[in-house]
C-alpha cells in the first residue's frame, strides 16, 4: 500500500482515547458490548482492561499505545480492505496496527464470532 507520510504522521499523533468512543458506538449499534471489545483490543496489544482505561485517560497517541503493546503473534492473520487499503499490504509498520485494529472492531459490529475475531479457529 502506498499510504501518504502526511496520513501515517497524523495517524501516529491522533490519540486512542479520541477513537476509543467512535469504536463503542459502532459495536454498540449493532449490540455488541464493551467487554467484547475490550476482548478484543486485548488480544490484539497484550493489554489489561486497566492498561487500556489507562490509556484513555492518559491521551496516549497511537505511537504511544502501540510503543506499550505487545502485538498477538497471529496478527498477521488478520486480511481484508479496511479504509479502502488491504490491511496486509500496507507499509508503515505503526499504520498498519492501528489498521489491525479498525479490522477486529469492523468484524465485531458485522457480527462475527468472537472466536473468529481472535483467529483461533
Amino acid at each position: 500500500m502506498n499510504n501518504s507520510n502526511t496520513q501515517d504522521q497524523r495517524i501516529a499523533k491522533m490519540t486512542f482515547a479520541s477513537v476509543y468512543p467512535h469504536y463503542l458506538a459502532k459495536i454498540g449499534r449493532k449490540g455488541r458490548t464493551r467487554e467484547e471489545l475490550l476482548q478484543v483490543i486485548a488480544w490484539l496489544t497484550g493489554m489489561g482492561d486497566s492498561e487500556i482505561y489507562d490509556a484513555i485517560r492518559d491521551k496516549l497517541t497511537f505511537e504511544e499505545f502501540f510503543e506499550k503493546a505487545t502485538l498477538h503473534p497471529d496478527a498477521c492473520l488478520i486480511k481484508g480492505v479496511i479504509c479502502g487499503y488491504r490491511v496486509e499490504e500496507i507499509a508503515d509498520p505503526l499504520t498498519q496496527k492501528v489498521r489491525y485494529l479498525d479490522k477486529l472492531v469492523d468484524e465485531l459490529a458485522k457480527g462475527k464470532k468472537i472466536e473468529k475475531i481472535l483467529r483461533t479457529q
